[in-house]
């Protein structure tokens, strides 16, 4: 699945990146915005506390699957497999989710493969962390 890139009206700057749930509702959609659109704005939303990029630019985010019933299916994979936020990271990209007006439901699955590495990083993220 190819995803497109979101344009946001604002940014929305959360106090803790650890914090189980995430401001979408705030997140401001332009009225044509796809299901897809405010899904990745809703996962840009969880940062990843040791490296603080959100966990999409970060490239942890695999796959969106989105059904007819706004029912959304997340493959992501953490940046180690021993990573000590494997237990709340997820939680908190489906909790964000699921927090956008419409979506019904959110799953995210945790996958390893393939490995994350930095390459994964968008250029964006790479630029803030000073990869370029």
């Amino acid at each position: 699945m190819h995803i497109k890139p979101v344009v946001f009206l604002n940014k929305i700057l959360t106090d803790s990146p650890q914090s189980t749930t995430a401001p979408c509702q705030a997140v401001k959609f332009p009225v044509d915005a796809s299901w897809e659109q405010k899904v990745i704005a809703a996962i840009r939303t969880v940062y990843d506390p040791e490296i603080h990029v959100n966990v999409y630019d970060l490239g942890l985010i695999y796959n969106i699957s989105i059904n007819d019933d706004t029912v959304i299916e997340i493959d992501m994979t953490l940046t180690a497999p021993a990573c000590p936020v494997a237990e709340i990271l997820p939680a908190q990209v489906a909790a964000a989710i699921k927090s956008v007006e419409g979506i019904q439901d959110a799953t995210v699955n945790l996958v390893w493969d393939p490995p994350w590495t930095k390459a994964s990083i968008g250029e964006a993220a790479q630029l803030e962390l000073g990869l370029l």
